[in-house]
């Protein structure tokens, strides 16, 4: 089946299936503990990553049901969430690694955060830039997916299937629990390229996604290493 039709008629179920995973995955560790968070900062990125999943499961099934001009709508305040959305996360980030004195693990996390959200925006931005050109749109927009994968799967590892973790990856004797949903996006991404070749003769979104991922995974796994990451980590949580 040709991949823009399934594009047009159920990337809401694809959306919806992130949502899911989001909310599988911080279960146990928000959304039953929510009193019991240890600062607010949680509840302000939670919310801002709630609402966010929920636009993307709402705007595919605006334009099916040719609601545009409520899609456009929705659509523009997406330049509001998406600020506070970057602005949360880095807030958290600061907050966790506030006093620490940083350490392998610690530039680890930050490229695992900081460069997910720069594969998010360029994937965010070009999807905006192309808003009249609905195929280019809608495939941007999934990809804002891919860099957001770990956490959800990070956690969905440790509650039920910690089995897994002694084989994974390690750094420094640590493993490394993100290499599951680096894999996932990888392969989806792998599939989404061939298809879309397939049917459409397209190699101008996937396989650009697929090489922008690829370097923010390879940043995650080595970027600890380099004394440049290092003070930029300094910087940031400074």
């Amino acid at each position: 089946m040709k991949l823009e039709k399934q594009l047009n008629q159920r990337s809401h179920y694809f959306f919806a299936g992130f949502f899911v995973l989001i909310l599988i995955g911080f279960w146990f560790t928000y959304f039953t503990r929510i009193l019991d968070q240890e600062n607010y900062r949680m509840h302000t990125h939670g919310i801002a990553l709630i609402i966010w999943c929920l636009m993307l499961v709402v705007q595919p099934f605006l334009i099916r049901a040719r609601m545009n001009s409520l899609h456009k709508s929705i659509g523009k305040f997406s330049y509001v969430l998406v600020p506070i959305l970057i602005f949360t996360t880095i807030d958290l980030l600061r907050y966790k690694l506030n006093g620490v004195q940083l350490s392998t693990m610690d530039y680890f996390f930050v490229a695992l955060v900081i460069n997910a959200l720069i594969a998010f925006v360029i994937f965010y931005g070009l999807s905006i830039y192309h808003k009249k050109r609905v195929g280019l749109h809608a495939r941007y927009m999934i990809c804002t997916i891919f860099p957001m994968v770990t956490p959800a799967t990070d956690r969905i590892i440790g509650f039920y299937f910690p089995s897994l973790i002694p084989h994974l990856y390690t750094i420094e004797g640590n493993p490394i629990l993100p290499v599951v949903g680096f894999l996932m996006a990888d392969l989806i991404l792998v599939g989404l390229s061939i298809w879309d070749w397939k049917s459409h003769k397209r190699w101008n979104v996937f396989p650009f996604a697929l090489l922008v991922v690829l370097m923010y995974h390879y940043s995650v796994l080595y970027f600890y290493k380099f004394d440049f990451w290092k003070t930029f980590s300094s910087w940031v949580v400074g």
